[in-house]
């Protein structure tokens, strides 16, 4: 799975995701620093990559624009450091990985990982 990184994310996740068998970028090697939400958006869907990042605005996007793509990955927890949240983000992209290649949100925390297909609708 290619994995693009949004910068309110170490870039240290790319190491970690590579470990597991991903392929990650994180944004700051391939886009502005302060690019907005709907170009990260857009670059991941051209180019086939799952945005992993801890803003809830990419949720709220493809609830608004009812997209079927790209598929999001929200860390919702305080700590996001890969050191802390390393195996549960790799438990979630395994319970997830079709979803997450077919369209999905997926919200991970500590105690559990929700997974919403895309597009969103207020029935899920």
């Amino acid at each position: 799975m290619k994995i693009l990184i949004d910068m309110n994310l170490s870039p240290d996740w790319c190491a970690v995701l590579e470990r597991h068998g991903h392929q990650a970028l994180h944004w700051s090697r391939i886009g502005k620093p302060g690019a907005t939400d709907a170009e990260v958006m857009a670059w991941a869907r051209e180019n086939g990559c799952v945005v992993l990042t801890h803003d809830l605005d990419f949720g709220a996007m493809l609830a608004a624009t009812q997209a079927d793509g790209p598929s999001v990955i929200q860390l919702r927890v305080a700590d996001l450091w890969p050191q802390f949240m390393e195996w549960f983000l790799v438990a979630a992209l395994k319970d997830a990985e079709r979803e997450l290649e077919a369209g999905a949100l997926v919200v991970v925390e500590v105690s559990r990982s929700r997974i919403r297909i895309l597009p969103l609708s207020r029935k899920q």
